[in-house]
């Protein structure tokens, strides 16, 4: 299928595209990687009156760290974020996640804003991002705010951003050096949606116990889920596999994934429970609160 027919605007300017978003706000979609929106259109699943394309915003493509955070443009693309020494040095999980999104072609194109902007709640860069207490800046002719990524997704491929509003960059607060993550998701095959996945980030303590954890799920429901009871289950005790296999079983208690020809309710439940087990040894290990990952 061929898209139906819609108007095309090229924005020159951060400042262009915000007004241009102002006045066709009732009918217009954002063209930036357009990874996830050109085969939406081509299906006829999305039939914006209006794109407003806003790949030629240098300004908006930047991956920098200032005052110990990151500070990511959204039209930074996901290749040039995947080989960002900054990022693998001091935020590996987001370094790890990048490996598992789709392939090299795709992230050569997808940008991090058109990432956590699309919201499809099986994407590695928002339960990263959700996992690493990240926040959104966005712009409109009104102003700009901030949103925690936790308060962005409403639903599947629905955010809380109005449709005057244009996410301009994304920050990223400093982690512990001692910390330890892990980033896991289960594919058919290498490059295809993940079936469920998992990031863990482990803060350790002066006394070699977790004193943090922060888990966030992936295709477990229809936004990048956070799990405060089993990170509680983690917190305070030395981490072992009956530990981890606890936190596991919390983590999925109240879940009810999205079947399909894949995978039922149930097998995606347990396929869950099994990579958050697996992230938290290995993010345990990396953070050096226990012996080996297994």
């Amino acid at each position: 299928m061929k898209p139906a027919a819609f108007e095309y605007d090229r924005a020159e300017s951060v400042e262009h595209a915000l007004a241009l978003l102002t006045e066709h706000a009732d009918d217009v979609k954002v063209l930036a990687g357009g990874q996830s929106l050109m085969p939406m259109l081509n299906f006829r699943l999305a039939r914006p009156g209006r794109l407003v394309d806003i790949n030629g915003l240098g300004a908006l493509a930047s991956v920098r760290r200032a005052d110990g955070m990151l500070h990511i443009g959204a039209m930074t693309r996901q290749a040039v974020m995947e080989r960002s020494d900054t990022v693998r040095a001091h935020w590996p999980l987001l370094h790890e996640a990048l490996s598992f999104v789709a392939h090299p072609q795709i992230r050569n194109r997808g940008t991090i804003g058109g990432s956590v902007a699309h919201a499809d709640p099986a994407a590695e860069l928002p339960v990263a991002l959700t996992a690493l207490d990240a926040s959104v800046t966005v712009a409109s002719s009104r102003g700009s705010r901030s949103i925690a990524m936790g308060d962005l997704y409403i639903t599947h491929l629905t955010t809380c951003l109005e449709a005057d509003e244009l996410v301009t960059e994304i920050i990223v607060p400093p982690i512990s050096p001692a910390a330890g993550s892990a980033f896991v998701e289960y594919a058919r095959r290498h490059g295809d949606f993940g079936l469920g996945g998992a990031a863990v980030v482990l803060t350790p303590g002066s006394d070699g116990r977790c004193e943090r954890a922060q888990i966030v799920l992936l295709a477990a429901g229809p936004t990048p889920l956070r799990v405060p009871e089993a990170e509680h289950a983690l917190e305070s005790r030395v981490i072992d596999e009956d530990i981890a296999r606890e936190a596991a079983a919390c983590a999925v208690r109240e879940i009810a994934p999205t079947g399909d020809i894949h995978g039922d309710m149930r097998y995606r439940r347990r396929l869950i429970e099994g990579l958050v087990r697996r992230a938290v040894l290995t993010a345990s290990h990396r953070a050096g609160l226990r012996s080996e990952a297994t």
